[in-house]
């Protein structure tokens, strides 16, 4: 492990290494081994490091059979076989952040609670931890994180070395290692012992404030999503933003920021329930004109409407605003638009299952639909004049009531 320079300090920013290997991966990627890196690869949850390998940008970095290869945006050119690496290192201390943090949050979970974290992921915006728990409650979503930035406050050293079995067999480990040698350790005294191979900082401290966002159930367990350091600066940065522009455009303050969208959700309610209530009676009064100009056919009255400006769910308000007024009614409505649906009802004196009149119309169109005896809908391709579409209809109507 002496060539994986993030092992011996993970502040190491910049390095010399020896081009010892060069290839390509199936997808054509071009790939170097070096003498020596700084670059950390992919593993244990924790993403690669990207940067630079002089003027190239190395875009993954990976372990594949025991060597660390360094992918890169464009091949080195084979002259070149001593390069100068340097680290995004803004990219590799946020990942040391959020990994510590994890370490931390987990630990605070199994003092707290006894809940033991069973997966990690660290993704670009946000961390995960999927802790074993049937419920999480406020109170201890709320010891937990208190707990967890009195760790990060007090400052603690965080250390990580390789140890032999006879100094592991020693250790108060939280969890055992997934590996059989090589096992590398990371300790925040009296507090977490964990095998680990990941980047860490020096201190607690550098860490900053661990921030949980919210959770959900996953698999039987508790997933939880959290940020820590200059992650949870940005987010609250940009939260405490919002918070002011909703505030400047409520005309409220801070304090009074959910009282105020409290009273306009309920004004809004009171508004919907009621403009539902005037476009109620609207329909009501467009139906009794509809109904007071009906065609009369085979001994019923026909509304026989194609609407332009509808939805399916309009239609069938007007049908069942008509039923409701004429039980001698049946409507044939159509409404055109990008697909052409169709509404069939009819009242409670009419013995005409609708049904089958929309079932047997729905050819004409591709379409597809369903319903019952007195209510029926579907929509299909607009292939045909509408008018055509409903006159088909009114004659399968007029030979059922025959």
């Amino acid at each position: 492990m002496k060539d994986r320079l993030y092992y011996q300090d993970a502040y190491v920013k910049t390095f010399t290494a020896e081009v010892t290997k060069r290839g390509v991966e199936e997808n054509g990627t071009p790939y170097v081994v070096l003498s020596q890196t700084a670059f950390y690869p992919t593993g244990g949850g924790q993403p690669s490091d990207h940067g630079h390998l002089g003027e190239t940008r190395v875009i993954d970095v990976e372990e594949v059979d025991g060597e660390v290869r360094h992918r890169l945006a464009s091949p080195i050119p084979e002259e070149m076989v001593q390069l100068e690496g340097s680290i995004d290192w803004e990219r590799r201390f946020d990942h040391m952040q959020q990994h510590a943090g994890q370490h931390i949050l987990s630990a605070s979970f199994l003092e707290v609670v006894g809940a033991e974290t069973v997966a990690f992921h660290l993704g670009k915006e946000r961390v995960t931890i999927d802790v074993r728990l049937d419920e999480l409650t406020p109170e201890v979503w709320e010891a937990v994180e208190q707990r967890a930035n009195q760790i990060v406050l007090e400052n603690r050293p965080i250390s990580a070395r390789f140890v032999d079995d006879e100094e592991l067999a020693t250790l108060p480990l939280k969890k055992q290692p997934t590996v059989t040698e090589n096992i590398r350790v990371v300790i925040i005294p009296d507090f977490d012992y964990n095998p680990c191979g990941g980047t860490h900082p020096a201190h607690t401290g550098e860490v900053g404030m661990i921030k949980i966002l919210g959770w959900e159930r996953h698999r039987g367990n508790i997933r939880l999503e959290f940020i820590c350091g200059w992650r949870a600066l940005r987010d609250y940065t940009r939260k405490q933003a919002m918070v002011r522009e909703v505030s400047k455009l409520l005309m409220t303050s801070d304090a009074e920021l959910i009282a105020q969208a409290e009273r306009l959700v309920a004004e809004r309610d009171t508004m919907k329930q009621s403009l539902l209530e005037k476009e109620r009676q609207l329909l009501e009064v467009e139906v009794r004109q509809y109904l007071a100009q009906a065609d009369q056919l085979g001994g019923v009255r026909l509304l026989e409407i194609a609407f332009s400006d509808r939805s399916i769910q309009q239609l069938q308000q007007f049908a069942h605003q008509a039923v409701a007024q004429a039980p001698d009614v049946v409507c044939l409505l159509a409404a055109t638009g990008e697909k052409l649906q169709l509404v069939f009802a009819r009242g409670a004196e009419v013995d005409v299952a609708v049904n089958q009149l929309i079932k047997d119309t729905l050819p004409l169109i591709d379409g597809k639909g369903g319903g019952n005896a007195a209510m029926a809908q579907g929509g299909g391709q607009p292939n045909r004049p509408v008018h055509e579409v409903l006159d088909h209809a009114k004659q399968l109507l007029k030979a059922a009531l025959s």
